[in-house]
């Protein structure tokens, strides 16, 4: 076995990723989200180059099967820009996508993801480096409980880590249920994304005390009445010692988000972010939240 982030380039050590955004898109579409598409790649080019000059060193991908990864462009603009990028494989809500092609993966979607982590994502041998999947709003649906079973076969598999896409930070200890208690996935394999969106610091604590990731990304036009409670949650977790267990990500999913397009962007997550954690928590706190963790977080014994 051989431990190391598995980038588009190749696996590398978990100390090499540096400066992570654990948690953004430089593609994805859905029908959820017509006409604000991210699926120019001279504009994924600009905005990597732009979080490159703010001093980010690399970032993960979270968009999954069937919503326009592009994973065959991801590579040049990897090596163009000297930053670091992850990919994911997985499966979004049914509500992005079409039924015909939920319809293709019904009977072999463990199979898809274990394919897409080891050999290569269609015919770009790009593999993947994680498997992102989504709960519903305070619920699971069968939906996301068919995707999520999918992909603890394809960690039992692989040791790949699964990221979760929580609807508006909502369902955080329904998902821990499913995943580490019925399905056995390790805790420490699991990323919950989307925390700030629900400010309740109880189940945050919650999720920490039980031993997985908590992903705080933003910021954003839609999740604007509670992105600015983030530092507060960033706080409170990592005074009560679970600095060891988050991460950071921007989550740019629509075309008007990213910096280059006049939003905030990946950039944003170091220009503004990053110091009003510092003054919150101290810059050696977030040096590793940005640093230590995303390494641990997505570093794997791959098999």
């Amino acid at each position: 076995m051989v431990s190391g982030v598995r980038t588009v380039l190749g696996d590398v050590r978990p100390e090499e990723l540096g400066v992570c955004d654990a948690h953004d898109h430089l593609f994805i579409s859905s029908p959820r989200l017509p006409g604000q598409e991210l699926n120019d790649a001279r504009a994924a080019r600009a905005e990597l180059e732009a979080f490159g000059a703010a001093g980010g060193t690399a970032v993960v991908q979270w968009t999954p099967y069937g919503m326009g990864r592009r994973a065959a462009d991801l590579p040049a603009l990897s090596r163009s820009t000297g930053v670091h990028v992850v990919c994911a494989t997985g499966l979004h809500q049914a509500a992005h996508y079409a039924p015909e092609l939920l319809r293709e993966v019904r009977g072999a979607l463990a199979e898809v993801f274990v394919s897409e982590l080891t050999e290569g994502i269609g015919t770009s041998a790009v593999r993947a480096g994680l498997v992102k999947v989504a709960g519903g709003f305070h619920a699971l649906d069968a939906h996301a409980r068919w995707t999520m079973t999918a992909a603890a076969e394809a960690h039992h598999a692989t040791g790949a880590p699964i990221a979760v896409h929580l609807e508006l930070g909502t369902g955080a200890l329904d998902v821990l249920d499913l995943l580490c208690g019925e399905l056995d996935v390790p805790p420490h394999r699991v990323i919950l994304g989307h925390l700030n969106r629900s400010p309740d610091f109880m189940v945050q604590r919650q999720a920490a005390e039980a031993g997985c990731w908590l992903a705080f990304d933003g910021p954003s036009r839609a999740h604007h009445a509670t992105d600015w409670r983030m530092p507060d949650a960033v706080q409170a977790l990592a005074e009560a010692g679970f600095g060891h267990r988050l991460l950071l990500g921007g989550d740019t999913v629509v075309a008007g988000a990213r910096s280059v397009d006049g939003g905030p962007g990946m950039p944003y997550l170091l220009r503004r972010v990053r110091p009003r954690l510092e003054a919150a928590v101290g810059k050696e706190a977030v040096d590793r939240i940005l640093t230590g963790n995303p390494g641990r977080a997505f570093a794997v014994d791959w098999r």
